[in-house]
């Protein structure tokens, strides 16, 4: 791979200009080998009018990869590569781009100089399943299309509405039984291209604390996007010298479950912080944004949120 290469990406939009880059990939990362027995031979046919074939489905099978997109940047100006870990029955398409077709927060970090590495996580998207309940013990979870607009709090938000369908479409199944096998993969990852900074979304949050408190001296700052989880509250103090930043949305006092998710959240970065830790909690509507929903990387004001984080990486000394 010749890293001198540089590629030029046009974006969508005429407004939005061109993106040079230094190099752009992808590769799956983590992962482990599973012996299967006892399970029948198959005759498939594979394609309609085909020749029938016998598949043995016994054998080993390497299971529980992630699946990793890089995008660097010609002129780099993060002092680390920024992460990206999307929440629970996403993909990486959280960050590409929003519903609506406007620039999405992978391009927006992107363009002002950050290696950027987006994540398709464990049973997530490119980076495929499993078998159930040989390897994954649980079915998945399939959602209907009305589900995540109550629970993600869309109603009376800047959620671009007129594309709700298309955020449905990015929706897959998920497991409740493969956290392990994601926080390993994670951890992986932050082993293979540390130190970093790492931005998680939702169900990401205990992966992102946990993954940190694994591996403190490669993680240079965290940023907590709505986390619907956290890392193990008696061992805060392992990141006492990981900068943290929890950032939460509107509707959020209204709502059945986000005050008790948000209490949880912040309950653990004041665990942090009394640990000699650096912890900042931004409440957007008391910083002057409003009307975010659960997914405020893909609201009409997603640029001024991604300009409140940028800002807040400057601060730590992340930016150059």
């Amino acid at each position: 791979m010749k890293k001198s290469l540089l590629l030029a990406l046009l974006l969508c939009g005429c407004a939005q200009g061109p993106i040079a880059l230094r190099d752009m990939g992808s590769f799956h990362v983590g992962g482990r080998e599973v012996t299967i027995s006892g399970k029948p031979v198959k005759e498939v046919v594979f394609t309609p009018g085909g020749v029938p074939a016998k598949v043995d489905l016994n054998g080993t099978y390497l299971v529980e990869s992630m699946y990793v997109q890089y995008f660097l940047p010609a002129q780099r100006r993060g002092q680390v590569p920024l992460l990206m870990w999307h929440g629970g029955g996403l993909t990486g398409v959280t960050y590409e781009t929003t519903p609506d077709g406007r620039e999405g927060w992978l391009n927006w970090f992107l363009k002002r100089g950050w290696d950027v590495y987006n994540s398709d996580a464990v049973e997530r998207g490119r980076a495929g399943w499993a078998m159930f309940p040989d390897i994954f013990k649980t079915e998945p979870l399939f959602l209907p299309k009305n589900e995540p607009w109550g629970r993600f709090r869309m109603e009376g938000s800047q959620f671009p509405k007129e594309g709700y369908d298309n955020f449905v479409r990015q929706i897959v199944p998920r497991w409740t039984s493969t956290d392990e096998a994601i926080i390993a993969a994670y951890t992986a990852l932050v082993d293979r291209v540390c130190p970093c900074a790492i931005l998680f979304h939702s169900q990401a949050g205990q992966f992102g604390f946990k993954v940190a408190q694994a591996r403190p001296d490669k993680v240079r700052a965290l940023i907590a996007v709505e986390p619907a989880g956290q890392g193990d509250p008696a061992r805060a103090g392992v990141l006492k010298d990981v900068p943290t930043l929890f950032v939460y949305g509107d509707g959020i006092a209204t709502d059945a479950r986000w005050p008790t998710i948000r209490k949880t959240g912040v309950a653990f970065g004041e665990a942090i912080s009394k640990a000699g830790g650096k912890v900042e909690v931004v409440d957007l509507p008391r910083a002057g944004i409003k009307g975010n929903s659960h997914m405020l990387m893909m609201d009409r004001n997603n640029a001024e949120v991604a300009q409140l984080i940028q800002d807040w990486l400057e601060k730590q000394g992340l930016y150059r």
